[in-house]
């Protein structure tokens, strides 16, 4: 399990990439400052630091600096300034990439796994097998029976949550959150038309409705 530094100081931000992250099969560890970030860095091993830019205590630049001087782990840059300046300030400190707020979650952890795989820090097999479905993560492609299905983006990474965590309930709320992003402030019910548009092209019941909470893949007992 990969080992992976948020570094942000907005709670409900912190929170949101922590349980974004965590439900992609990462570990994480919080600061919220870069004081805290510099000692936990040096405290743990990470495969890879998510930093903001604007931090109290020392900046996101500073800490880059920091870190560099002892180590080229990865590092994902997240900030709400979009100057070339500063991107450019950011590059020049060595950081892998950038990620301008507000940010696309799916957008966001394929920049994470790109990164690590690029680093030798991705897993070796990337694909999901449920029943007669194969997702490969790499591609984005799904199969069902060999037979290539025609999905949005939001259709594969709604099958993709599902498949991940067969079992596992997600309420409207939380797929708005891990799909949409915690910018999203649209009707929740737009959760149930992709839902629905994906059963049609699945063509199976494999995604259950579970009455007054969310939708689920069945587990699997095969």
């Amino acid at each position: 399990m990969k080992h992976i530094l948020i570094v942000e100081d907005e709670p409900d931000i912190q929170e949101l990439l922590r349980t974004y992250l965590e439900d992609a099969g990462y570990q994480t560890a919080v600061a919220g400052d870069g004081v805290a970030a510099l000692a936990l860095f040096g405290s743990q091993h990470f495969d890879l630091v998510l930093l903001d830019l604007m931090l109290p205590k020392i900046d996101g630049f500073g800490v880059c600096e920091l870190i560099r001087q002892q180590s080229q782990v990865p590092i994902l840059m997240l900030t709400a300034l979009d100057g070339e300046e500063r991107q450019l300030r950011g590059f020049g400190l060595d950081i892998d990439d950038y990620v301008t707020k507000p940010f696309s979650m799916p957008v966001l952890l394929e920049k994470i796994r790109v990164i690590l795989r690029r680093s030798g820090g991705g897993e070796e097999e990337n694909r999901l097998r449920y029943r007669d479905l194969v997702v490969n993560l790499d591609t984005r492609e799904a199969l069902l029976d060999g037979r290539p299905l025609e999905l949005t983006t939001r259709e594969f990474e709604l099958l993709h949550t599902f498949l991940d965590a067969p079992g596992r309930v997600f309420t409207r709320e939380m797929l708005l959150a891990k799909l949409w992003g915690y910018d999203f402030y649209g009707d929740e019910r737009v959760v149930d038309s992709h839902i629905k548009n994906l059963r049609h092209k699945l063509g199976r019941d494999y995604i259950e409705t579970v009455r007054g909470v969310g939708y689920r893949a069945a587990k699997e007992t095969l």
